[in-house]
């Protein structure tokens, strides 16, 4: 058994080793929440030692955030961030690499009105638009993972005591990323390699359409000519292997932006803007989002089909195994990193280049005429279930059985 400063060695290891896979002579840019200082501090210890020319580190503090949102004036929250997204972009040219450590509270937004939380994510996403589409490209090396803050254990735990909350989510972390094992490097290799035998199958099969059944469920969803199922183990512009986040289940490919039909309930709550939004339903039609409605945060979800043309459309479908480790572990995260990796999940939003043949060599208006969806967002929503049946639909119209009672058939 190791003991709790090994496992955390083991976590920030894997965050700069197989997350953002650091070169020599690279600069890291990590942004984190001040209450995630001590993984940050390894972190930055570790990516020197693997020869980083530069760390820099941007903090932010969920209780300024929450005071900024309620008190700040209403056009402050339309003020583009440029010199932050003049920064990125510049960093991201130069080839750095980006690694977010999450904490925050899942509810640190809620009562807030819906309508300054999107201007501001509307706003800081117009102004990054050109270093988020170098990411959606993998162009640039990647990462997130966490670290728990009291208030998102809390959240996790509400039943075991206050003072153990955090010690119960840490470990419920360092299980799911591998980190509680002696040679976690060799454990996350072997791990990658599985799931790209997954995406080899998947990608001979080339199929036409996916049809999803399950209780409140009955979609289909086209995939366009060219799609590729890929896993979060990406390489960058520059063939440097990375991934994309920490922890990892799923392989994923990008969906036709018309060829949605059909109606999708979620089976997870779904953390977004600092809300939760939790038992919702979408309905579709030439895969654009003609009705939803959500037993709790039906404001925060209108916003977020509303962000953009875009955010009405599909641009990720995932396939995750309900017999998955985070699934049989039986916790809900709250947040979509780990919660994604519990079930099948579908995104709102865009899609990436890198899920279609040549698609990074690509223009704007190249991915556009492949069917490709384009937005300032992609949100992940979980609507995977025991009872998730899933069929891969061939070009001569032959149902073949991909998902069975939730799992890989």
């Amino acid at each position: 058994m190791l003991d709790f400063k090994q496992k955390l060695e083991n976590y920030a290891l894997l965050a700069v080793k197989v997350g953002v896979n650091i070169q020599p002579g690279q600069t890291l840019v990590v942004n984190a929440d001040i209450a995630a200082a001590e993984l940050v501090r390894l972190v930055v210890r570790k990516a020197y030692e693997a020869g980083a020319k530069l760390v820099k580190v941007n903090y932010s503090d969920e209780y300024v955030t929450r005071t900024r949102y309620d008190l700040a004036p209403a056009e402050s929250f339309l003020e583009p961030p440029t010199w932050q997204a003049n920064e990125l972009e510049d960093l991201a040219r130069k080839g750095a690499a980006f690694l977010t450590i999450i904490s925050a509270d899942p509810d640190l937004l809620k009562g807030v009105e819906a309508g300054r939380i999107a201007d501001h994510m509307r706003t800081v996403r117009q102004a990054q638009a050109p270093y988020r589409e170098m990411m959606m490209s993998n162009q640039v090396s990647w990462s997130g993972v966490a670290f728990p803050s009291p208030s998102w254990a809390a959240k996790v735990f509400p039943d075991v005591a206050p003072e153990a909350q955090v010690e119960h989510l840490w470990d419920a972390i360092f299980k799911a990323v591998r980190a509680d094992l002696e040679d976690p490097l060799a454990a996350w290799s072997s791990h990658l390699d599985g799931l790209r035998q997954r995406c080899e199958l998947l990608n001979a099969k080339k199929y036409r359409k996916l049809h999803y059944t399950a209780a409140g469920t009955d979609l289909t969803v086209e995939l366009p000519e060219g799609h590729i199922w890929c896993q979060a183990g990406a390489v960058n512009g520059k063939g440097v292997p990375f991934l994309a986040n920490i922890p990892t289940e799923e392989v994923f490919t990008a969906p036709l932006k018309t060829g949605a039909n059909g109606k999708v309930s979620s089976t997870k709550p779904l953390s977004y803007g600092g809300n939760i939004i939790d038992r919702f339903t979408l309905t579709l039609e030439n895969g654009k989002v003609t009705d939803f409605s959500a037993e709790v945060g039906q404001e925060a979800l209108s916003s977020l089909v509303a962000m953009d043309e875009g955010a009405a459309f599909f641009g990720e479908v995932a396939l995750v195994p309900y017999h998955s480790p985070i699934s049989e572990s039986g916790i809900l995260f709250y947040t979509t990193l780990f919660d994604e990796n519990a079930s099948c999940h579908i995104a709102l939003g865009a899609a990436y280049a890198f899920t279609l043949q040549d698609g990074i060599h690509m223009t704007r208006e190249q991915l556009d005429a492949k069917g490709m969806n384009h937005s300032l967002t992609h949100v992940d929503f979980m609507m995977g279930s025991a009872d998730m049946n899933i069929d891969g639909i061939t070009d001569d119209g032959t149902a073949e059985p991909i998902f069975r009672s939730g799992d890989w058939a």
